[in-house]
């Protein structure tokens, strides 16, 4: 008995932290992109409704996932529970989807860098998200709550024989394969295609200035090292935390399972939401203007005494006379101006 108590206490432990770092990451790469101006720019448009997907993701949809996962009943009613769901499949596709749109704009960026401002403009980016959304609501509160996704076509969690207590996803072959292949496989076989031309692309632009000077050559080194690493974190850190999910979702939906094993269903679920809360070191993290505003938000709210003698310096450069006490956001964006352009 004891020890079962102290396995649920590090269940819930470990839960709170996963749903903590989704949110807290999620809110520092939006801040980072509202504060830093340099960050303003059509591509990070993406990487910010990526980091609000995951947001959501976590303050809507976790908590309730973690109550379920630790309580052996659902006390919240079946209606609740369809939204719950709903929600649930909603934002972990808008998520995918946001991952699958960085990297098209990224094959983009690389393959046609004459041609990109033309290619990807803000219109063209709203146009993007409007489908993203458009697409994870076909795969969730309309089928869901019209019964396309259970065998006999009735609404789950509604029925007479269905308890109050339990808060059941049902699944059929028909809505298993649409959901899996337009969501999942279909986008992850793009992206590895895109990342791998991407790659190929670094890699060659390292031998040609690999073949011109020596010092050229340990500098290309590095930055084929890093393409690679940074590549591999994205990509793999994609497959490793929602194969495995697909994978058993389509194992359920071809055996018209209508309950799940209790140990295996969890490990690959909360795997999946893993990811919202890499996406924001993944996707921002790894780029030195996203870290730069990061050290500065955190700075700006843990040391108030460095920031100020910064910004009484910089108010002596520039012949201004800044009081003490300011917002965080104009700390940063004096900052920004006193650390100059990246790396």
């Amino acid at each position: 008995m004891e020890s079962l108590v102290i396995w649920t206490v590090l269940r819930a432990l470990g839960l709170v932290l996963l749903i903590l770092l989704t949110v807290g990451g999620n809110v520092l790469v939006c801040l980072a992109v509202g504060v830093c101006r340099k960050l303003r720019c059509v591509t990070n448009g993406l990487v910010v409704s990526l980091a609000a997907t995951d947001l959501l993701l976590g303050l809507l949809v976790l908590p309730f996932s973690a109550m379920k996962e630790l309580r052996s009943d659902w006390p919240l009613g079946a209606v609740f529970c369809n939204v719950y769901i709903s929600m649930d499949v909603m934002l972990c596709t808008a998520s995918i989807l946001n991952l699958f749109a960085i990297s098209v704009d990224r094959y983009f960026a690389i393959t046609a860098p004459l041609r990109y401002p033309t290619l990807v403009t803000p219109q063209r980016v709203g146009v993007a998200m409007g489908l993203i959304w458009a697409v994870a609501l076909m795969v969730s509160f309309l089928p869901i709550h019209m019964g396309w996704n259970t065998r006999d076509l009735s609404i789950q969690n509604q029925g007479e024989d269905d308890r109050q207590e339990d808060c059941r996803f049902e699944l059929n072959i028909s809505y298993v394969l649409v959901d899996a292949f337009a969501t999942f496989y279909l986008p992850l076989l793009i992206m590895c295609g895109t990342y791998y031309r991407i790659f190929r692309i670094a890699r060659e632009q390292a031998r040609r200035i690999n073949a011109r000077t020596s010092t050229a050559c340990v500098a290309a080194a590095v930055r084929e090292h890093k393409a690679t690493v940074t590549l591999a974190a994205v990509l793999g850190a994609f497959i490793i935390c929602w194969f495995p999910y697909f994978t058993y979702f389509i194992y359920l939906g071809l055996r018209e399972e209508t309950s799940v094993d209790p140990t295996t269903y969890p490990v690959v679920l909360w795997l999946g939401y893993a990811n919202s809360a890499l996406n924001p070191i993944l996707y921002a993290a790894l780029n030195r203007d996203f870290r730069r505003a990061y050290g500065q938000l955190l700075r700006c709210r843990g040391s108030d005494g460095l920031y100020q003698r910064r910004t009484a310096q910089l108010a002596y450069s520039t012949g201004k006379i800044l009081m003490v006490g300011m917002k965080c956001a104009v700390h940063s964006n004096f900052a920004r101006l006193k650390l100059g352009q990246m790396y």
